[in-house]
């Protein structure tokens, strides 16, 4: 057996598009993206790319950040180091939303905000169908590529009824595995390997 190889971080040859994940690296120790699962809502080489984290929930309800969505009680996402001040949503309820980005089948990003307070007031829009996030990710151009270059990212594929429904403190851990034996000792890694 090659321990060497078995031990060795490295990235996959899949490209980063809309719709991808990234899994952060298992020894990444880094308060926002350490054992993340980013949602990539756009990647575009020339111009950069944006995600939000998927799998960090905050110990705070939307009802005590945002006025707008007072009767709303829903948990707040750290989306990202970028706009930490900012409250970002996506949602399945697709064209009900105007002027909404297509992630993917079934998943969407933003849109107008009046009538996502209309759709929560009627009780169509709810927290199995909306997830707010504070701030978002952010790569300059050409960044994202030299940290995939470094091994610091596994791009890997979902689908929005997998990404809604695996429960973020098994996230990681749930979508590494999906990625194959290759990556089996990722799971083993300690969070802290000085604590081993």
């Amino acid at each position: 057996m090659d321990l060497k190889k078995l031990f060795q971080i490295r990235s996959n040859t899949l490209e980063p598009q809309q719709g991808n994940i990234l899994l952060s690296e298992p020894t990444m120790n880094d308060f926002h993206f350490g054992r993340s699962v980013v949602l990539l809502i756009e990647h575009n080489e020339s111009e950069g790319s944006f995600g939000i984290i998927m799998n960090k929930s905050l110990n705070v309800r939307l009802k005590e950040i945002v006025d707008v969505f007072e009767d709303f009680d829903a948990p707040v996402y750290l989306g990202g180091p970028v706009a930490e001040n900012q409250i970002f949503f996506m949602h399945t309820l697709g064209d009900l939303i105007p002027d909404s980005c297509k992630i993917m089948d079934g998943l969407y990003w933003g849109g107008d905000t009046d009538t996502l307070n209309t759709l929560i007031a009627q009780g169509i829009a709810n927290k199995n169908n909306v997830r707010f996030f504070l701030g978002y990710s952010g790569w300059s151009a050409g960044q994202l590529t030299s940290e995939l270059a470094r091994n610091s990212w596994l791009v890997g594929k979902t689908n929005s009824k997998l990404l809604l429904s695996t429960p973020t403190d098994q996230m990681w851990k749930t979508f590494v595995a999906r990625m194959g034996k290759e990556y089996e000792m990722w799971q083993r890694f300690p969070k802290n390997p000085e604590e081993n």
